[in-house]
């Protein structure tokens, strides 16, 4: 039998159950045929004895025999494609850093094509039945991968098969339905299209700077051949460039890419441009006005990195802040001497105690009082006014923290707070803690904590900077929301804390 007749046959060796090669060929009386423990489990998982391929019903369960004809075929087919391998293995044994296939099991041969969907990557013997076979025809097949396992979630041990756009992250369907529910949601290939076509943009900028910045070295070099700053000037124009063809590589090599998950796994590392200056206005001018070229340079060089900053700042704000929560002050943890609002949102201190049961939730000793809401995974974030207070501290708290004493504020005995003193004394409560350089001061604070990512992060929300973030926290109980608007020191800071809603267009 040859190779070719090989391809044409091997689809009449497969059993409509298991898609493999017979296993003991039984036939049923309408004349199709499987492995025997397929049919007879199909049958005991269905109760009833109907051909799975032309839905006969047999009246009563025939006793199944393996036809030795087709037992002796399938064995004489297993052999051929075994000497097709062992033929073709000098060629195409899988080399170091090449991906093998997943299936021989004598020479390991490279692997033609991955299966997204089994997960496996197969040499070309072993591909046929995907070539061959009508359910597996349907299955995706991309250039040859490693790391099948990467396309698992690592959660819920399904494949990723959507996309958050919420998270910007690839879900499989369990996280769609649980920890996703509520967020933005779309098929892989959708979200694989629209970043395809983000990247085809990206490379023709990419293409257009580079052409910039040749025609700008043409411009230096026939204006002032002999100027020191000319040559610093190509240097770096010259570097720019070199930088700027290693990302259109990259973008382009990305963009020819049929793997879903691969593009949108990639795209997010691959998405930020490298450092460029905007070479409009650099002009080279004679050695009398070299003092003010460099100047301009310099002033031109820190306006775009502060308008650059800006803009990643309001970037990363906005990211963080479709993780809000509607938050409100637990009553049952606040100290006696703090007044909170009707409606949970607000909280400041009193000058009297109040007759309050001494319950376990509460804070006896520090005027501090914890949110009602308590989390254990994912993101949250909130904001808080903190407007016309000289001393506050915010931040999270974990559940089994002592209430019955003062409060030592670091991450060591479980919270992971800001505070202000004296009007304009920040500090990061850090082990040690960190002075925090703040002028002016924010007026609302915005709080994100990632629990598995073990991140706190605080927030100047009317300038969109990062105040400072804890990282590498080891997160093992819940954590709750933390408020501490200190005493009223005379009217002076009397003040309250204020939950506010998020403003996505700040």
């Amino acid at each position: 039998m040859s190779a070719g007749s090989n391809l044409r046959s091997e689809d009449q060796f497969l059993c409509s159950i298991c898609l493999g090669l017979f296993t003991d060929p039984v036939s049923t009386p309408c004349g199709h045929n499987f492995c025997k423990i397929c049919i007879s489990k199909h049958w005991d998982w269905t109760n009833s004895c109907q051909c799975p391929v032309c839905n006969k019903v047999l009246e009563t369960r025939p006793l199944m025999e393996v036809n030795t004809f087709i037992k002796e075929m399938v064995a004489q087919f297993r052999h051929e494609a075994q000497q097709k391998t062992n033929s073709s293995s000098e060629q195409q044994a899988a080399e170091p850093g090449e991906v093998p296939c997943d299936v021989c099991t004598g020479p390991i041969l490279k692997a033609l094509k991955s299966c997204l969907v089994c997960l496996a990557s197969y040499c070309q013997t072993h591909l046929e039945p995907h070539l061959t076979a009508s359910r597996l025809k349907r299955h995706q097949l991309v250039d040859p991968v490693e790391n099948l396992e990467d396309r698992m979630c690592l959660k819920h041990d399904k494949p990723l098969e959507l996309f958050c756009k919420t998270d910007q992250t690839c879900v499989c369907s369990l996280c769609s339905v649980l920890d996703h529910k509520t967020h933005e949601l779309v098929p892989l290939r959708e979200e694989y299209e629209g970043k395809k076509a983000e990247l085809r943009n990206t490379e023709a900028e990419v293409q257009q700077m580079i052409q910039k910045r040749q025609l700008k070295i043409q411009e230096l070099r026939e204006s002032m051949k002999t100027s020191k700053d000319a040559e610093d000037f190509i240097k770096h124009l010259e570097h720019e460039i070199f930088e700027l063809m290693k990302r259109s590589s990259e973008v382009k090599q990305l963009s020819l890419s049929e793997d879903h998950l691969h593009l949108l796994q990639s795209f997010r590392s691959l998405k930020a441009a490298p450092p460029t200056k905007n070479w409009t206005e650099v002009r080279v001018h004679p050695p009398s006005y070299e003092g003010t070229v460099v100047r301009a340079v310099a002033q031109l060089e820190q306006n775009l990195r502060e308008k650059i900053k800006k803009k990643l700042s309001e970037a990363e704000l906005k990211r963080v802040q479709k993780s809000e929560v509607d938050l409100t002050l637990d009553p049952k943890t606040a100290n006696s001497y703090l007044i909170l609002s009707d409606d949970g949102k607000q909280v400041h201190c009193g000058d009297v105690k109040k007759n309050l049961p001494d319950n376990p939730e509460r804070f006896s000793y520090a005027g501090c009082v914890l949110g009602t809401q308590s989390f254990s995974s994912g993101r949250f974030y909130f904001e808080v006014q903190v407007k016309e207070k000289t001393d506050w501290t915010l931040g999270v708290a974990r559940e089994f923290i002592n209430r019955k004493r003062d409060v030592s504020l670091s991450p060591n005995d479980g919270l992971w707070t800001v505070w202000l003193r004296n009007r304009n004394e920040y500090k990061a409560l850090a082990d040690p803690s960190v002075r925090l350089n703040l002028q002016p001061g924010p007026e609302k604070v915005g709080v994100f904590v990632d629990y598995e990512e073990g991140l706190v992060s605080f927030y100047d929300v009317d300038s969109a900077a990062l105040i400072y973030s804890f990282t590498g926290c080891c997160f093992s109980q819940k954590l709750y929301p933390f408020f501490n608007p200190c005493p009223n020191i005379g009217g002076k800071n009397s003040a309250p804390l204020i939950i506010c809603p998020v403003n996505q267009s700040t």
